[in-house]
């Protein structure tokens, strides 16, 4: 039977699954998985992506073992990861550097500057993506003006995932729907605006040529393939969704179109699927983005925290010798029910790392709400904060479109997070469907097995064979927060 490995790395941890697909149904499972750590060095934040190369080889070579244990063969290899990063090569295809994490400070007050040369909406209205410090095409106008001179002398520039792709495969290309996040692609054509690349002061020579999500990237070179042990049966590295909301997207199990979804991790994407861009001055002023979907898709979707907080408040706890447990600082946290203290979980304060209780205690006082008293109280503020800003994206996508959501589909790690889940479901007054919890591997999976021929169809078919695998769980509204409404 054919199997396919999926690389999916997030903000905190990658991990490789190797997935099949056999009467209608998907299984995954995980062979690998690895910490994530940024390092920082000469005071800038990078990702340690050699580090998350070796996970990767590490965890193809899992993977194959698996695969060949069963029976199986491992056909083919996916990759998605989060959005915006990138590394730049140099002539003779070696990185120029470690590449910047996108919560360095460098792009701070970037965006500004642009504006003096290209007003917001004439940007908009170009890319459609939402103005925000860490947008890629803000990182590399931050490292031209660094005098670092890198990008004089870079060959190429690839996203996160293409670079990984083309450590495996030695083939050099872009996939669309990652390279929709650097707000340098035009969201119809779905190619560079190289017009606008230029305009900004850049040269286009650095972009690769593009892919959409099915397309055969190559297979992997003969030292990679005998270093995972495949060196019989090369996989081919294929395109899939490599930003990895894109992947979740794919995996949504979704029965209409007339849904939101929130890929839930250490970010939260909050969106709805639509055939194309929507680049008016209400979804501008609303900070909503269009990035690129699988099948020519769009993704109308908004940015929120999301788990950082919580993961940072964790980091902050846990660095101050408290013996703290999520799980059951959730449980303590649903128990308070009178705290009603709530806040923007979108404000550049909480964006960089360091004490992330300190910052929620002090928002909360300088907005006269009760300051939370211990990490259950901060925990129970950053729920209600999170189901609050989703409440408010959700009624704006309904407002944008003018189209209904009939139900909020949550994937990815947050959808574990029943506290959050009901919170949501009351806040938005509609039904919401958790699971499955590895969204963006899933939908990876279902673009490889779609292209090896395993499945076939569109969207709907694919997010069928979800449905047919999981078991969802659902969150009604509670008859309380319905007759507040």
């Amino acid at each position: 039977m054919d199997a396919f490995a999926a690389i999916d790395l997030g903000a905190s941890s990658g991990r490789v699954m190797l997935g099949r697909v056999a009467d209608g149904v998907i299984t995954l499972d995980e062979v690998a998985r690895f910490p994530n750590r940024p390092v920082r060095l000469g005071g800038s934040l990078h990702w340690d992506l050699a580090g998350l190369y070796r996970g990767v080889l590490d965890g193809l070579r899992a993977a194959a073992t698996e695969a060949e244990a069963r029976g199986d063969v491992l056909v083919s290899i996916g990759i998605d990861t989060w959005a915006v990063d990138y590394g730049l090569l140099g002539g003779d295809g070696s990185l120029l550097g470690m590449p910047y994490h996108y919560r360095d400070q460098r792009t701070w007050g970037v965006a500004a500057d642009v504006r003096s040369s290209i007003p917001d909406r004439e940007l908009f209205e170009r890319n459609g993506i939402a103005q925000l410090p860490f947008n890629t095409v803000y990182q590399l106008l931050a490292e031209r003006e660094s005098g670092a001179q890198r990008l004089d002398v870079a060959e190429q520039m690839l996203m996160i995932p293409d670079l990984l792709a083309y450590w495996l495969s030695g083939v050099r290309v872009g996939e669309v729907t990652n390279a929709s996040t650097t707000g340098l692609l035009d969201p119809v054509s779905r190619d560079w605006d190289r017009a606008l690349v230029t305009r900004l002061g850049l040269d286009d020579r650095v972009l690769p040529p593009l892919a959409e999500p099915g397309a055969a990237i190559g297979p992997v070179r003969p030292d990679v393939a005998e270093d995972i042990g495949a060196k019989d049966r090369p996989p081919t590295v294929v395109a899939v969704g490599s930003h990895d909301t894109a992947s979740a997207v794919v995996a949504v199990p979704a029965a209409s179109t007339r849904f939101a979804y929130i890929a839930s991790g250490t970010w939260s994407l909050v969106g709805t699927e639509l055939p194309g861009p929507v680049r008016t001055e209400d979804v501008q002023a609303a900070g909503f983005t269009n990035e690129a979907g699988v099948d020519g898709t769009t993704r109308l979707l908004r940015n929120v925290m999301g788990m950082w907080l919580v993961q940072e408040s964790m980091r902050q706890w846990q660095a101050d010798g408290l013996e703290v447990s999520l799980p059951e600082l959730l449980e303590d946290a649903e128990a308070l029910t009178d705290l009603g203290s709530v806040v923007d979980p979108d404000l550049p304060v909480f964006l960089p790392p360091g004490d992330m209780p300190a910052r929620i205690a002090a928002e909360c006082a300088r907005t006269g709400q009760r300051v939370p008293d211990g990490p259950a109280e901060v925990i129970r503020c950053v729920m209600d904060s999170l189901a609050d800003a989703y409440r408010r994206s959700v009624q704006s996508l309904v407002e944008l479109t003018g189209t209904p959501i009939d139900v909020v589909h949550v994937v990815g790690g947050g959808s574990q997070n029943a506290l959050l889940c009901q919170l949501t479901a009351d806040a938005t007054g509609l039904p919401v469907v958790a699971g499955p919890v590895e969204g963006s591997a899933l939908g990876n999976v279902l673009v490889q097995a779609r292209a090896a021929g395993v499945l076939s169809g569109g969207l709907a078919e694919l997010r069928a064979v979800v449905s047919n695998s999981f078991t969802l769980r659902e969150f009604a509204p509670s008859a309380a927060s319905l007759s507040r409404a």
